[in-house]
């Protein structure tokens, strides 16, 4: 392992149990990287945050259709898994049963479901709201079954860099059991189990605006959903509504989002109402290499 990449991992293992952790990185005339917790003449500030944004606004949507009498409420899911969505109507003027209401409810894939129906007090006068709009992929009814995961890869071994609990980014709610193993861009990534490909990312470059960067989403049988990060620009091989299998060609892995260098950040997570949370997983087989530096619990 190259002096520097040791220095860096001593670096991180150093810093702490911080919600965040911003570093900064200086290339010297010879292309040599270093990184420090304190600022240095030409060095240009990291903030690393293992994030996984996702946005669905342009496949989930809220319609709000007025008749003559009245508002109807309903929702659209353009995806291709279940997802539960929350619609709150506050402030009501001129309807009848004038209090507050909220209605959740889960949308099969790829369906319209109505929702709810505001019918005016007054008849020939407008209906008056505020409306709050919320959703999650996923349905949290839905219980998860023991599962021991396959390496989603192909070559190695590859040494694990920062696993469930890492001082470093896996302290959120999204990615706190999610695990990163190193290995270098190109390596053949592969479903670690069956289901359906229900998102992906395959254009971003470098740190881009997406701190996942390139990735994979699928959901599984039960409910939980395996999401492969940071993989390299136009390698994702599938698309949206595809069913596979365990050993499925997926992507290439990259260094591509909010990644400190070539790796694999792989996360399994559910709804568990309203949000996407990481679940506890195991690989079937151990994972070779050095220690996890940023364990955080030895």
């Amino acid at each position: 392992m190259p002096v520097r990449t040791l220095l860096f991992c001593a670096l991180l293992a150093a810093c702490g149990p911080a919600l965040a952790m911003t570093l900064y990185k200086h290339t010297d005339p010879f292309g040599v990287v270093s990184y420090s917790d304190s600022p240095m003449p030409g060095g240009r500030p990291f903030v690393f945050r293992d994030r996984m944004v996702e946005q669905l606004e342009r496949q989930v949507h809220l319609q709000a259709s007025q008749f003559v009498g009245g508002v109807r409420f309903t929702a659209r899911n353009d995806t291709y898994a279940p997802v539960e969505v929350e619609l709150r109507l506050e402030r009501l003027s001129n309807v009848q049963g004038g209090a507050s209401r909220i209605v959740r409810r889960v949308l099969p894939p790829r369906t319209t479901v109505p929702l709810t129906v505001l019918s005016a007090r007054l008849p020939g006068k407008p209906v008056g709201y505020q409306e709050k709009f919320k959703y999650a992929l996923g349905n949290p009814a839905q219980r998860q079954q023991a599962f021991r995961y396959p390496l989603p890869w192909r070559g190695g071994p590859f040494r694990l860099t920062q696993g469930a609990n890492g001082r470093y980014s896996h302290f959120g709610p999204k990615g706190r059991y999610a695990m990163d193993i190193a290995m270098p861009e190109g390596t053949p990534i592969i479903a670690a189990r069956a289901g359906v490909v229900i998102k992906t990312e395959n254009n971003q470059s470098g740190r881009g605006t997406n701190p996942a960067g390139n990735f994979v989403r699928i959901l599984h049988d039960d409910g939980t959903m395996g999401v492969y990060l940071h993989l390299m620009r136009g390698s994702v091989v599938v698309s949206e509504g595809q069913r596979v299998t365990y050993g499925t060609a997926l992507a290439k892995s990259g260094n591509t989002g909010n990644s400190t260098g070539p790796h694999l950040h792989f996360v399994v997570q559910r709804n568990v109402g309203l949000a996407l949370e990481s679940i506890p997983y195991q690989f079937n087989q151990p994972v070779g290499g050095l220690p996890n530096f940023t364990a955080g619990n030895p």
